[in-house]
């Protein structure tokens, strides 16, 4: 069997999904959601044998990595008989979570006991009333908790993902990296996504890019550029003298699309070929159509990467490009 046949147009090969298991989730961040979310009736959501089946195929297909997304993941109702199945093929490198860490307190043995080996965990303050206004909940200390039981429970990695905005956290740039520094993890600082329409905030005028939070960075620790490869986005730099790296998401300042080696399918079934696009597959239709055709899956696939584009445009103004959500689309 030919295990690397997922090449675009552009002949980069596909190693990395991430694959979310709900739209659902108990925060509310404000640039990820509204408030008032409507989320996909439950029916529309793939069950956990069709998100088994959506990953067996691309495993097949030469996927070496897998991260769960969501919406939150850790709300999904018996997720851990998906992970456990996930875990136990010796073809993946990685697996991985993306989680706001709210449910991790309890979750982070069970879900390192299923094999996840990673997890990145979002952290966009430290200030109890900023974190509310960000997530619209008020729940720091429980995402703190979570990230203690993380550490504890002996994943490979874990890193941070927060969302830098000018005015709204751009001054906790250097505590976010002590705190990192300080409990042995990594950090990732992402510049804003143009997806979904938001109210909170105005996307031009809280723009931060990844270059102004270097900068702050460097007043107080040295960078130098990391190796480190995770088959993400991020572009990453190691804190001299200390355990931690730092990275940097920059759809807008640097464009990381030259290397993409990732596609996403969404908790309903579609799969996205680009986050700055809105074409997709509808995977669900046709799991649903012919239930057990794992080859007709698979040529389905195939075919698809033909139409995955070259690149993104994202601009900083107030132009919504995209129009669904990130969770939407899987985190």
């Amino acid at each position: 069997m030919n295990t690397h046949q997922l090449v675009d147009p552009f002949g980069r090969r596909i190693t990395y999904l991430r694959l979310s298991v709900t739209d659902r989730c108990d925060f509310r961040c404000t640039y990820c959601m509204s408030e008032d979310m409507q989320f996909a009736p439950r029916a529309q959501i793939l069950s956990l044998e069709e998100l088994y089946a959506v990953a067996d195929a691309f495993i097949g297909l030469g996927v070496r990595r897998i991260r769960i997304t969501g919406g939150e993941p850790l709300v999904r109702k018996n997720l851990l008989s998906l992970l456990q199945r996930l875990g136990e093929r010796d073809e993946l490198d990685d697996l991985a979570i993306t989680t706001n860490g709210s449910q991790l307190a309890e979750m982070a043995a069970p879900l390192r006991a299923a094999g996840v080996r990673r997890l990145n965990i979002s952290l966009d303050s430290l200030q109890r009333e900023r974190f509310a206004a960000f997530t619209r909940r008020d729940k720091l200390e429980q995402v703190l908790a979570g990230i203690d039981a993380a550490r504890a429970a002996g994943f490979d990695r874990i890193k941070l993902n927060s969302v830098v905005q000018s005015g709204r956290n751009d001054d906790e740039v250097l505590d976010l990296v002590e705190f990192a520094i300080e409990r042995g993890l990594d950090i990732s600082f992402i510049e804003e996504m143009p997806l979904g329409s938001v109210v909170s905030h105005s996307r031009e005028q809280t723009f931060c890019s990844s270059d102004e939070v270097r900068q702050r960075i460097e007043q107080r620790h040295a960078l130098v550029r990391s190796s480190k490869v995770t088959g993400g986005p991020s572009r990453y730099w190691q804190v001299l003298g200390t355990q931690t790296q730092v990275g940097f998401i920059s759809p807008h300042s640097h464009n990381f699309c030259g290397d993409c080696n990732r596609v996403r399918v969404t908790a309903e079934g579609k799969l996205v070929l680009c986050l700055g696009h809105d074409n997709a597959l509808d995977l669900k239709r046709l799991l649903r159509a012919h239930p057990g055709d794992s080859e007709r899956l698979r040529q389905a696939l195939i075919e698809a990467l033909r139409l995955k584009p070259e690149r993104h445009h994202f601009a900083t103004d107030e132009q919504v490009q995209v129009v669904r959500f990130m969770s939407m689309t899987g985190g």
